[in-house]
C-alpha cells in the first residue's frame, strides 16, 4: 500500500521512476531533444548544429549522424577555458564546480559539473531512497542520523571562485540546510578534513553514542571505518563488540556506491550483523548518477532514463573506425558494451570508460562488468574484469575465505614457464590451500571464457598465480602512490602492464609469494 501511495504522488520521485520505467525509449528521446535546445547557442551547440537536430523527426539517427563519439581528449582544451571563466562552451553559461574524475585537479580528468546535473543527482538520491521505502515499507531509518563518506573538494588555488574534487564531495556540499542540521551524523567541516586518517578518527569519535541508523559510503571505506568503529567502542567500553548493531543498535540500510558491492557485502555482512541491515547499491560516477537497486534482494540496478543523462551503448567487441551506436531500445542482454553519455553539464556522446552488460530490458537493468581498461589480453585470454571478479568470489565463498582487495596483472613468460595470470590478494580470511584457490579460479575461468579455455587447453597458458599480500597492502601502496587518498580513491582491479604489481610486491618486501 506504502508502495502505491508514493507512485501515485504527482511529481514525486518515486512517480519519476515509475514513468520512464513505462517510457522508456520515449524519456530518452524527450530528454535529448530538450539537451540540445537547451545548448544550441553553445560553442559545441554551434559546432554541431543542435539546433537543426534537434528539431528532426528521426532524433536519434540525426544525432548519431551529426555528434561524433567524444573521450576525454577531445575536451581537455575546452574544460581549461571552462575552469578559467569562459562561458557559454558545452553549456550555458559558467561553470563553478568540477569533479575529479580521475588523476589530480592539475594532471587528471576534469568534469565540469552543472548545477542542473547537481540539483538531478539530490533527485535521483531521494528517489533511490523513497524508493526503498516503497518497496520494503521500513521507515524506521529516517528517525535517525545517516552517515556519509564523500570525498574531498577545495577552492581551486588557480580559478578562486570555483569548487574541485570528488563529486560526492560537491553534493555534500550542496546538501540542504535541513539534511545539514537535522539528518547527517558529522558536519561538512568534518567530512571534508584533509586528512584522511584525522578525519576518519574524528567520524568514529563523533558518531560513537550516535543514533546511526544509516549510511552512504563506498563499500572499502566502511570496512575500513567500521573496524576502527568498533576498536575504538572497545577502549572506551572494555570489551569489543561483534557487529556495528552492537555500537547502532537501529543501523539497518547501507546505501552504497563507488566500487561494486559484491566484492565486499560477505565482509559487510559480517561487520553489521547478517540479516539484520539491508543493502541498497547506487551507480554513479563524476559525470552523472546513472543506475539504482530497486529492492534489496535484487542484484542488479535499474538503469535511470530520467537523471539527465542519455544513453549510447557501444558493443565492446565492435572495434571498428565507426563502431555501432545503439540506444536503449537496440541492446541486448548478456552483451558487453562501453557506456558514452550525454549530459545536463555538456557532455555530449562521452564515453565513461564503463563496461556494462544488461540483465533485463522489462525493465532495463544492469550490472557493472567493469572498466574499458578492465581486461587482460595479452596472450587472447580476453579476461575481462567482471569474469575476474566473480571467479574470485566463487573460489572464496567455496573455501571460507574472504577478499579485502586485489589487483591482476599478467606473468611474463620465461623457458621454465608459460605466461598466466599473477593474483595479488590480500585477504580478511586467508584460504588453508591458496593452490585449491588456484584451481577454483581456473575452473571458473575455463567454464565462463571460451578463450581462456581454448589457450589452457593447448597448454598455452598456465593457472593463476596467487601472492598472498599482508593486510593492508593496499591501503599502504594508494597512500606513497597517490597524491592524496579519499572517498573514491580506488585499487586498480587488473592491468596489462606490471608496474602496479611490481610496484605493490617491492613495497610489501617480496617478490613472489604462494603460488597456485
Amino acid at each position: 500500500m506504502l508502495a502505491e501511495l508514493l507512485r501515485r504522488v504527482p511529481g514525486g520521485p518515486v512517480s519519476r521512476i515509475y514513468r520512464f520505467l513505462e517510457n522508456p525509449v520515449q524519456t530518452q528521446e524527450r530528454l535529448l531533444r530538450s539537451l540540445l535546445r537547451r545548448a544550441a547557442e553553445t560553442e559545441w551547440g554551434r559546432r554541431f548544429r543542435f539546433d537543426e537536430i534537434g528539431n528532426e523527426q528521426d532524433l536519434t539517427s540525426a544525432y548519431r549522424d551529426a555528434v561524433p563519439l567524444h573521450t576525454y581528449d577531445d575536451l581537455r582544451e575546452d574544460v581549461e577555458r571552462i575552469r578559467a571563466g569562459t562561458p557559454d562552451v558545452i553549456w550555458p553559461g559558467t561553470f563553478s564546480d568540477f569533479a575529479v574524475s580521475s588523476g589530480t585537479a592539475s594532471a587528471g580528468k576534469i568534469i565540469p559539473v552543472s548545477r542542473e546535473t547537481l540539483q538531478a543527482n539530490k533527485r535521483f538520491s531521494m528517489g533511490m531512497m523513497y524508493n526503498y521505502v516503497a518497496q520494503t515499507g521500513k521507515v524506521a531509518f529516517l528517525g535517525g542520523r545517516f552517515l556519509s563518506l564523500p570525498g574531498r573538494i577545495e577552492e581551486d588555488a588557480r580559478y578562486p571562485g570555483t569548487w574541485v574534487g570528488e563529486v560526492s564531495g560537491l553534493q555534500a556540499r550542496y546538501a540542504p540546510a535541513v539534511v545539514k542540521r537535522y539528518y547527517q551524523a558529522v558536519s561538512n567541516e568534518t567530512l571534508f578534513l584533509p586528512n584522511w586518517e584525522e578525519k576518519l578518527d574524528a567520524i568514529v569519535d563523533q558518531t560513537l553514542k550516535m543514533d546511526v541508523r544509516s549510511t552512504v559510503m563506498v563499500p572499502t571505506w566502511a570496512l575500513v571505518l567500521f573496524e576502527k568503529l568498533l576498536d575504538r567502542f572497545a577502549e572506551v567500553n572494555g570489551w569489543r563488540p561483534e557487529t556495528i548493531r552492537d555500537v547502532w543498535p537501529k543501523f539497518s540500510v547501507f546505501f552504497s556506491g563507488g566500487v561494486a558491492l559484491s566484492s565486499y557485502r560477505d565482509l559487510l555482512e559480517q561487520q553489521t550483523g547478517s540479516g539484520s541491515v539491508d543493502f541498497m547499491e547506487a551507480y554513479g560516477a563524476s559525470e552523472g548518477f546513472f543506475g539504482f537497486q530497486m529492492h534489496p534482494a535484487d542484484r542488479d540496478m535499474v538503469l535511470h532514463l530520467d537523471n539527465g543523462v542519455y544513453y549510447e551503448f557501444v558493443p565492446v567487441d565492435d572495434r571498428s573506425d565507426k563502431p555501432r551506436r545503439l540506444k536503449i531500445n537496440e541492446v541486448e542482454t548478456g552483451v558487453r558494451y562501453q557506456m558514452f553519455v550525454t549530459t545536463s553539464s555538456g557532455l555530449w556522446a562521452y564515453g565513461v570508460g564503463d563496461v556494462v552488460k544488461f540483465t533485463s530490458v522489462r525493465p532495463y537493468r544492469i550490472v557493472v562488468a567493469g572498466r574499458t581498461s578492465e581486461m587482460i589480453d595479452k596472450y587472447g585470454e580476453a579476461v575481462f574484469g567482471d569474469e575476474a571478479r566473480a571467479a574470485l568470489l566463487e573460489a572464496c565463498q567455496k573455501l571460507g575465505a574472504a577478499v579485502a582487495d586485489y589487483h591482476i596483472a599478467p606473468s611474463l613468460p620465461d623457458r621454465r614457464r608459460l605466461p598466466s595470470h599473477q593474483w595479488l590478494v590480500e585477504f580478511e580470511r586467508v584460504p588453508d590451500d591458496t593452490g585449491a584457490l588456484s584451481a577454483l579460479i581456473d575452473e571458473y575461468l575455463q567454464r565462463v571464457n571460451r578463450h581462456y579455455q581454448i589457450r589452457r587447453e593447448a597448454k598455452a597458458f598456465d593457472a593463476p598465480e596467487i601472492v598472498v599480500l599482508p593486510r593492508g597492502s593496499f591501503y599502504r601502496w594508494m597512500k606513497e602512490t597517490r597524491a592524496r587518498v579519499s572517498a573514491q580513491s580506488k585499487v586498480p582491479r587488473m592491468s596489462e602492464e606490471r608496474h602496479i604489481a611490481d610496484s605493490l610486491l617491492k613495497l610489501t618486501g617480496f617478490g613472489g609469494g604462494p603460488t597456485g
